[in-house]
C-alpha cells in the first residue's frame, strides 16, 4: 500500500493510544478479535542547552541530537507526572528556548515509530453515531439541560455496520435511558463515537443530565469517563470554539466540524445544518421524516411514532455525512505522529510539522527555532467581469505552490535533512499511483477507497507551501513563502496573458486558476489545453477541469456557477451571509438561480410577491427572525455593561426582560417591531416565543426596506426593462 512506503508503522490495526504515568496502552483490531498492547512510556521535550535542567529536583535523561540547530538536546523522564514538574520547571525558570509536544499521544506515537489505522481501510473502522431528542420547557426558544424539565426523551443511534436502536422514554425514566446509552456504546465498542454538534450539544447536554441523575457515562473503553476541555481551532479567518471531549480508548468526531473544514476548501455550504447537508451532499431519503425543531416537544406528545423515526434519520444522515468528510482524515492519521480527532481540528501547518520533527526525531537530529511572523504578498485574486455568463471554463494548474516548489526545488532554508521536498515529491509520486490505481478498480468499494487516499494526498500536498508561512512551525521560511508566491502570481499572469490574447473573456481569478469565457469559435477544450500549457514553463502542469453552463460575478470572491444538471453552487460571503434573516438568504439564493438561468421575469414577481407578502403580514415570522447564541450568562452581560466593556444586545436584553432562566448557551429568537424603517434594533426587538397570536406587531416598514435594500444590491444585474418601479 502507498502509506506503508511513506511512513512506517511498527504495529498494524491500531485504533487508539492512551498515556498515563509510565506506561502506554494500544488498541488494536486483531482479525475478527481486539487487542491491548501495554508498553513502557517516557515522555519527552526538546531544549537548547542541558543546564535548563540543572536545577531540578527530579529525574531527567539527556541525549544530544545530531545537528549545530536550536533544539540539540532530547530530555527524557520516568512518568508523565515527572514530565509535567519539568514542564512547570521551565516555564518558571526559563533559561533559553525548549520545545514542548502538544500532546501525550504524538510523543507515544513518534518513539514507538507507530501510526493509527496503518494497514486498514475506513471501511473497518467502528463508528456509531448518537443523537439526542430533548423537550423544552414552554417559554423558551431552545432547550437547556439545567432546567429540570428539559429531560432527554430519545437517544437515537447507529453505527457503520448497518445496525440502528432508539432508546425513548416510552418504556424508561430519563435515568434510565441514559443508563441503557451507556450500556449500549460498551456492547457495542466503537472506535470512534459521532455526532453533528456533538460537542456543544450532545455530550454537553447529556453530561448534564447524567450528573442530575448521579449516573456515571462511562463511555471509554474499559469504563472510563469522558474528559474534557474548553478548546477552539481556526476555521479559515476565524476561531471556533467548542468544548473537546477526550473518551479513553476511543475518538470523538463532530460531523458538524467536519462540514466546517470542507466549507473552508469548497465555499459552497449555505449553511451546516444537518437536513441541509443531507440535501446538499444527495443523501438524503426521499420518504426522510422531516420535524420543525421547536415542535419537538409538541411531538413527542402527540405523534412519538413519527418523532422516533425522524430521530432514527437523523442519525443516518449524520453517519453518511460521517463517510462521506471523514476519510481523507482517516488517511492523514496514518501518516502524522497524531490522533485522528486532532487530525480533524488541527491546522495543515501543525499536521506538516509534527510530520516534519517526527522525521528528525527519527533520525537523532537537532531541530531549528521557528522563524518571527511577519507579513507577505500572497496569492493573485481579483474579478476582471461582473455579470451573468454563459460557457464559462476553468482552467487550473495542478497544485500550483507544490509544482512550483518541485519544478525549481526550492526547500526551506533550515531543512538540512532534506525531508521537505523528500516528502512532497513521495506524496506526489503516491498521489499519481493512486488515481491510476483508482481508475483500474472495479470494485466501487476499492474505487472509494483510492479516491479519498488520492484526495488525502492532494490535501497535504497543498499543505506544503502554507507551511512556509506557519508562524510555529520548526521549518518555516517567510523568504521563500514570499518567493513561491511571487513566482505563483507570474505563472497566473502568463495563462491571463495568453487568454487575453487568445480572446477569451477573463471572468474571475482565484489563487490557483481562472474562468473564463472561451475565445469565439473555440470548442474543443483538449487543443486549447495544450495551448494554454504551451505557454507556461515545465514542471506546470494545467487542467480544464470544469465547464459550466453559466456563471454570475458579483464581486472579487462572490460568484455563483450553473451546473450542466441544472445545480447552482454559491461562493462568497456576500451571497449567503449566515448573518441575515431566512427570508433575505431565500430571495438571494432564488435570484442567483434566477439569473443564471436566465428567468428574469420572475425576479420582479418574486421581489413583489416577497414585498406584498411582508406589507400584508403574511410572510411567516420565523422567516423575519433572527436567532442568536447567548456566549455569557444574563448576570455576565450585566456585570460587562457596568463596567463599561460590554455593549448593548438585543439577545441579552430579552433574556433579561422574559424573567425567564435563560443561561449560556441558551438561543434567543427575535423579530422587530415598530413603524419606522429605521429603528434601534435593541430598542424594538422581541421574542418570537411572545408575538401575539392575533393581531401581529413586526415593523413591516423595517422589513420592507431591507428587501429593497437588498433588491437595489441586484438591480444592475438585470436587464433595465425588467427592473420594476414605483416602490
Amino acid at each position: 500500500m502507498f502509506l506503508d512506503e511513506l511512513v512506517n508503522s511498527r504495529r498494524r490495526g491500531v485504533v487508539a493510544v492512551e498515556a498515563a504515568g509510565d506506561e502506554a496502552v494500544f488498541f488494536a483490531h486483531d482479525g475478527d478479535g481486539f487487542r491491548k498492547e501495554t508498553v513502557p512510556f517516557a515522555p519527552m521535550l526538546l531544549l537548547s542547552a542541558p543546564e535548563q535542567l540543572e536545577d531540578f529536583p527530579g529525574t531527567a535523561t539527556l541525549s544530544p541530537l545530531s545537528g549545530e540547530m536550536t533544539y540539540r538536546f532530547l530530555a527524557r523522564f520516568p512518568s508523565v507526572e515527572e514530565y509535567d514538574r519539568a514542564v512547570a520547571h521551565l516555564r518558571k525558570n526559563a533559561r533559553g528556548p525548549y520545545f514542548l509536544f502538544r500532546d501525550l499521544p504524538q510523543q507515544l506515537l513518534q518513539q514507538e515509530e507507530t501510526r493509527l489505522f496503518a494497514g486498514m481501510e475506513f471501511r473497518e473502522l467502528r463508528r456509531l453515531q448518537f443523537d439526542l431528542e430533548v423537550k423544552t420547557t414552554p417559554g423558551f426558544d431552545f432547550p437547556n439541560p439545567e432546567r429540570e424539565g428539559d429531560e432527554i426523551i430519545i437517544v437515537s443511534m447507529c453505527d457503520s455496520t448497518g445496525w440502528e436502536l432508539a432508546l425513548s422514554q416510552d418504556n424508561m425514566s430519563e435515568k434510565e435511558l441514559i443508563a441503557a446509552f451507556v450500556r449500549t456504546v460498551a456492547e457495542r465498542d466503537p472506535d470512534v463515537i459521532e455526532g453533528h454538534n456533538l460537542c456543544r450539544f450532545d455530550l454537553p447536554y447529556l453530561e448534564t443530565r447524567a450528573k442530575r441523575h448521579k449516573v456515571k457515562l462511562t463511555l471509554g473503553r474499559g469504563g472510563a469517563t469522558p474528559k474534557k476541555r474548553s478548546s477552539r481551532f481556526s476555521l479559515a479567518e476565524r476561531i471556533v470554539n467548542y468544548t473537546r471531549y477526550d473518551i479513553y480508548g476511543r475518538h470523538v468526531v463532530d460531523t458538524l466540524h467536519l462540514a466546517m473544514m470542507y466549507d473552508v476548501a469548497n465555499r459552497d455550504l449555505e449553511s451546516y445544518n444537518l437536513k441541509y447537508l443531507a440535501k446538499h451532499f444527495g443523501f438524503a431519503s426521499e420518504d426522510r421524516t422531516y420535524i420543525d425543531g421547536a415542535k419537538i416537544s409538541q411531538a413527542w406528545e402527540s405523534d412519538r411514532r413519527t418523532l422516533l423515526a425522524y430521530a432514527l434519520d437523523d442519525v443516518r444522515e449524520t453517519r453518511n455525512l460521517g463517510a462521506l468528510l471523514s476519510p481523507s482524515y482517516f488517511y492523514q492519521a496514518s501518516i502524522l505522529p497524531m490522533k485522528y480527532q486532532d487530525v480533524v481540528v488541527r491546522g495543515s501547518g501543525s499536521s506538516l510539522d509534527a510530520l516534519f520533527v517526527s522525521e528528525y526525531l527519527k533520525a537523532g537530529h537537532s531541530l531549528p527555532l521557528p522563524e518571527m511572523a511577519r507579513r507577505y504578498s500572497g496569492a493573485l485574486t481579483r474579478a476582471d467581469e461582473t455579470g451573468i455568463f454563459e460557457t464559462v471554463w476553468h482552467c487550473d494548474v495542478r497544485s500550483l505552490y507544490p509544482s512550483i516548489l518541485l519544478a525549481e526545488r526550492w526547500a526551506p532554508s533550515r531543512d538540512e535533512l532534506g525531508v521537505f521536498l523528500r516528502l512532497l515529491d513521495a506524496l506526489r509520486t503516491f498521489r499519481l499511483n493512486a488515481k491510476d490505481a483508482m481508475r483500474a478498480a472495479k470494485d466501487p468499494a476499492e474505487h472509494n477507497e483510492l479516491q479519498a487516499l488520492q484526495g488525502t494526498f492532494k490535501i497535504l500536498i497543498n499543505s506544503f507551501y502554507g507551511y512556509l508561512g506557519f508562524a510555529q512551525g520548526a521549518f518555516n521560511d517567510f523568504d521563500l513563502a514570499e518567493k513561491v508566491a511571487a513566482r505563483g502570481r507570474e505563472i497566473l499572469t502568463m495563462m491571463l496573458d495568453f487568454l487575453n490574447g487568445a480572446g477569451a473573456n477573463v471572468i474571475e481569478m482565484d489563487t490557483d486558476g481562472i474562468y473564463f469565457q472561451p475565445p469565439e469559435g473555440v470548442t474543443d477544450r483538449g487543443a486549447f489545453l495544450k495551448r494554454i500549457q504551451n505557454a507556461l514553463p515545465p514542471g506546470i502542469e494545467v487542467e480544464l477541469d470544469h465547464t459550466y453552463t453559466a456563471m454570475f460575478s458579483y464581486k472579487s470572491k462572490n460568484y455563483a456557477l450553473l451546473e450542466e444538471d441544472g445545480t447552482v453552487s454559491i461562493t462568497g460571503a456576500a451571497l449567503k451571509s449566515r448573518g441575515l434573516e431566512p427570508f433575505q438568504r431565500k430571495f438571494i439564493s432564488n435570484l442567483v438561480e434566477f439569473l443564471l438561468k436566465r428567468k428574469f421575469d420572475a425576479i420582479p414577481e418574486m421581489y413583489r410577491r416577497m414585498r406584498d407578502e411582508i406589507e400584508a403580514r403574511e410572510m411567516p415570522l420565523p422567516e423575519l427572525a433572527k436567532s442568536e447564541s447567548l456566549n455569557d450568562s444574563p448576570a455576565t452581560y450585566q456585570r460587562k455593561l457596568a463596567a463599561g466593556t460590554g455593549r448593548r444586545s438585543a439577545a441579552y436584553e430579552l433574556a433579561i426582560r422574559s424573567k425567564l432562566d435563560f443561561q449560556a448557551g441558551d438561543q434567543v429568537t427575535y423579530y422587530l417591531t415598530g413603524e419606522k424603517k429605521k429603528v434601534s434594533v435593541v430598542d424594538n426587538a422581541k421574542l418570537l416565543s411572545e408575538a401575539p397570536a392575533g393581531e401581529r406587531d413586526e415593523n413591516v416598514a423595517y422589513y420592507l426596506n431591507k428587501l429593497d435594500e437588498l433588491y437595489d444590491n441586484f438591480r444592475p444585474f438585470l436587464p433595465e426593462e425588467k427592473t420594476p418601479l414605483g416602490f
